[in-house]
């Protein structure tokens, strides 16, 4: 299709989108539990008569298969919202609609993910007849806590996919914008998770306890020192330490102290490096002080960076600056968040884009996780436009 034809199909499902962004928004529900999102997505999928499977408890994969050679594409959005109470306003006003459940909202704008998806199926659908090979559209359960993904990619891997597309909004940008840039396009995690083990007693004696909370901010101190002198020059690597738990009265030493927190990366070997380097500090300032400690099950690296093909970030940049022009089509830094698309792109080449929608003057571009985080709504075309024409472009490229 030409890119004015693009433009006309976008702005035909505009309304459609927005709609879909709001009911998907209204929903709101946690990892695991979107029931609602996932039967909203079901009948979207049924009305336009695609087949469909259900993978876990509730993502979902629809084919479009053309019957005819050509490439096969997972395009894939995310359903889950988060345990973030939601604010009345955006950073300007009142916002555009509500999370009906007060304990959770789409503070991350995952429901814009799942609306541009459904245009972009509709919109397949419709042009069926002028397309080659088969479409997958895959809609994650929980990506935020990771137990989606990989059921999916284990869905996927019966099938035969030649490259895989996502999208992301994303604050840190103008509405308007959008970057596919190769290489290192978000951070990889680690989590930190230990109890330190010492022997309760006594405020007023430390000599007769065994102070796990002196110890815990022992081992804090101490890798903050060991990230200066072993994190590798010119790599990053964030030491976000969150939470340290320990006793609750004033002259009780306790038992056991907790720390908690992540790592952040763009580099797989210095993240894992990394998680080494806490641990051995762990242990050591911890026999030092007469304590022992016990790591946690996210004690590890929990996913890679998210990692854009060469090849295909290349397609996707040449065929959105012929489409929308330099202005549109941005490089950014890499954005230190973590994200489970890492998974399909360690399996799959492809692109994952990020959108920009910050628009301080509506009230768009609170962070993300924030309960005044708010979805510029006119972006949502430019999503679906970007989709359709990556749809495109690998069309062409096809071999």
């Amino acid at each position: 299709m030409t890119n004015e034809e693009i433009k006309q199909q976008a702005d035909m499902l505009k309304e459609y989108v927005i709609r879909c962004r709001r009911k998907v928004h209204e929903f709101a529900e946690t990892s695991g539990k979107e029931e609602q999102t996932s039967a909203f997505v079901r009948k979207e999928m049924e009305d336009l008569g695609l087949p469909y499977e259900r993978v876990s408890a509730t993502g979902l994969i629809a084919v479009l298969d053309t019957g005819r050679p050509g490439p096969h594409m997972a395009l894939r959005a995310d359903l889950d919202a988060l345990p973030v109470p939601e604010s009345r306003e955006n950073l300007a006003g009142p916002r555009t609609c509500m999370s009906k459940n007060p304990a959770t909202s789409h503070a991350c704008g995952h429901d814009a993910h799942t609306a541009m998806l459904l245009g972009a199926m509709r919109a397949l659908k419709a042009r069926e007849d002028q397309l080659r090979g088969v479409f997958y559209f895959c809609f994650e359960e929980g990506e935020e806590d990771g137990r989606g993904v990989g059921s999916m990619l284990q869905a996927l891997g019966r099938r035969k996919v030649d490259t895989v597309w996502g999208i992301h909004v994303y604050a840190g940008l103008p509405s308007g914008t959008i970057c596919v840039d190769p290489g290192p396009r978000m951070a990889g995690a680690a989590g930190v998770d230990l109890t330190v083990i010492g022997k309760g007693g006594h405020g007023s004696r430390p000599d007769m306890a065994v102070n796990p909370v002196m110890c815990a901010a022992a081992i804090v101190t101490n890798a903050a020192t060991a990230w200066v002198n072993q994190i590798t020059a010119g790599e990053t690597v964030t030491l976000g330490i969150a939470s340290i738990q320990g006793g609750e009265g004033g002259n009780v030493i306790p038992d056991t102290a907790r720390i908690k927190g992540s790592l952040r990366f763009f580099n797989m070997e210095e993240g894992q490096k990394a998680v080494e380097v806490f641990k051995r500090v762990a242990e050591h300032t911890a026999a030092m002080n007469r304590c022992t400690v016990e790591f946690g099950p996210r004690f590890k690296v929990l996913c890679s960076p998210v990692i854009n093909d060469k090849k295909y970030a290349a397609v996707a940049r040449e065929a959105l600056l012929e489409a929308f022009g330099e202005e549109c089509v941005v490089s950014a830094e890499p954005w230190y968040a973590s994200e489970s698309f890492s998974r399909w792109l360690q399996t799959y080449p492809g692109v994952f884009a990020h959108l920009g929608t910050k628009n301080l003057e509506k009230g768009f571009g609170a962070a993300h996780h924030n309960s005044q985080f708010d979805v510029d709504e006119e972006v949502l075309s430019l999503g679906l436009r970007a989709t359709l024409k990556y749809v495109d472009a690998v069309q062409e490229n096809y071999r």
